[in-house]
């Protein structure tokens, strides 16, 4: 591995404590991997959404693009981190309408499902996200949908599939 890259790979494993999925195709290019890495990392350590609220954008997201990778890891990731029920993370998933109990997850799930789909937002909806949420949460959520979105398309990209181990290229 060339020093720039064994560079941006120890980067990674020091703010992520392993080099995940997609990382391992961005070393291709340190520079920028060293550059969008602390973004993923800030969703694991300081987002203000809970883990469970993560999960919800985060497949509505990959639902949405249609990553066999990202769908397989994040279904089982919502499930185990997330605590989601599973029927509730299938239909996130398969795009299919579902509903959560707590206020803030369902307002994720609205705001997820809206960006994603039809990129409007009513005021109706904004009002209550900024409510539940915040300004502060509501740019989590869409930095999230974006963060998800490269995610994917570089799984895309890469043709990576759903049983991908270590993703060695």
């Amino acid at each position: 591995m060339p020093a720039d890259m064994r560079k941006a790979f120890e980067f990674t494993r020091s703010l992520r404590g392993m080099v995940p999925g997609p990382h391992k195709i961005w070393l291709a290019n340190p520079t920028l991997s060293r550059t969008i890495v602390p973004t993923g990392a800030y969703f694991q350590n300081d987002s203000t959404l809970t883990k469970a609220e993560i999960e919800i954008a985060t497949n509505v997201a990959n639902g949405h693009w249609g990553s066999p990778y990202a769908n397989h890891e994040h279904e089982i990731i919502g499930e185990r981190v997330g605590h989601l029920h599973p029927l509730r993370v299938q239909a996130l998933i398969a795009g299919l309408p579902t509903s959560f109990d707590d206020p803030r997850q369902q307002v994720v799930y609205e705001l997820a499902c809206a960006l994603t789909a039809r990129r409007t937002i009513p005021f109706g909806l904004y009002r209550r996200a900024e409510a539940l949420l915040g300004d502060e949460g509501i740019v989590d959520v869409t930095v999230l949908l974006g963060w998800f979105t490269m995610v994917c398309m570089t799984l895309i990209a890469f043709d990576v599939p759903a049983d991908a181990v270590g993703l060695e290229q």
